[in-house]
């Protein structure tokens, strides 16, 4: 089978819009990791809050796109505040696997509520016109696509400027590296761990709106899968090392696209599968990872 060059390019920018969401998923997970040594499956969870947040607000309710979005990403920074307060706070310093039990059965408890709230069957996810429209060149794509990769680009930035310049930032550097040092120099440990949950949690949120955008509907269980791959994403890059996340989580989504666009039709179904078994081999040459050695953020 031969491809042409323009089918060829429009399934590499497929793939780097389905793993910018990968990337910054992945990119939420490795903050709290870096901070907690914790891999936070209810991230998930806040992909289909930020989403269900958007949806009623911008869809049902009719306020304005910038406002929808600002409120739906502030959610989910509350949610990762009050989550952190009552669910992991006093879990500190204990075994982690009290840590991970505890945030699968966050996902598990916000999942079913929202099934509770809205509905089991899915809803269609609308978006403001001047997204939605469709350019044809030598690819064609929706601007919600460019909106994608764009919003990716400019977090990684901000985010990269935030952990170098800001004094928040500077100190998730240092308690990743030693929580008791950090203390030693008066870091406030508390109040770090606080921010990167809400700043990972927030990115998650407004993830939940590039999901729906994309995709074209949204479902009270659209975060699970989206977080497990977010996980592969990390052990893949190298569990610790937020570049390698990144990297993972583009990676996964250029996978995914070429396992559609590039093999027989009948293969699709086992894009989830193929990932599962880049995973496998990744680790069996390499077990840290692709940038597998311990960094701080």
């Amino acid at each position: 089978m031969v491809f042409s060059a323009s089918y060829i390019f429009q399934q590499i920018f497929n793939g780097i819009v389905l793993g910018s969401i990968y990337a910054l998923l992945a990119l939420g997970m490795a903050v709290i990791y870096g901070i907690l040594g914790l891999i936070n499956f209810a991230h998930g969870a806040l992909i289909t809050v930020g989403a269900f947040c958007f949806y009623f607000l911008f869809s049902v309710y009719h306020w304005p796109f910038i406002l929808v979005i600002i409120l739906s990403v502030a959610l989910g920074g509350l949610m990762g505040f009050v989550l952190e307060a009552i669910g992991y706070r006093k879990l500190r310093g204990g075994p982690g696997v009290s840590l991970l039990i505890t945030s699968l059965g966050i996902y598990i408890f916000i999942e079913n509520a929202v099934k509770l709230l809205v509905s089991p069957q899915p809803y269609a996810f609308s978006m403001p016109p001047f997204l939605d429209k469709i350019v044809s060149t030598f690819i064609t794509f929706r601007l919600i696509d460019l909106f994608i990769i764009a919003t990716t680009i400019t977090i990684m930035i901000c985010f990269g400027v935030f952990v170098k310049r800001n004094k928040v930032g500077i100190a998730m550097r240092g308690i990743s590296e030693s929580v008791e040092t950090a203390r030693m120099v008066g870091i406030n440990v508390n109040q770090v761990i606080v921010w990167s949950f809400i700043v990972a949690s927030a990115i998650a949120a407004l993830t939940g709106f590039m999901w729906g955008s994309k995709y074209g509907q949204i479902a009270y269980d659209m975060g699970f899968m989206p977080g497990v791959i977010a996980f592969v994403s990390i052990v893949i890059g190298g569990i610790g090392s937020i570049p390698g996340a990144v990297l993972g989580g583009f990676l996964i989504g250029l996978i995914q696209t070429f396992s559609i666009g590039f093999l027989p039709p009948g293969w699709t179904i086992y894009r989830d599968a193929i990932v599962f078994a880049l995973l496998i081999i990744v680790l069996l040459i390499k077990p840290t990872g692709i940038m597998g050695r311990k960094e701080s953020i």
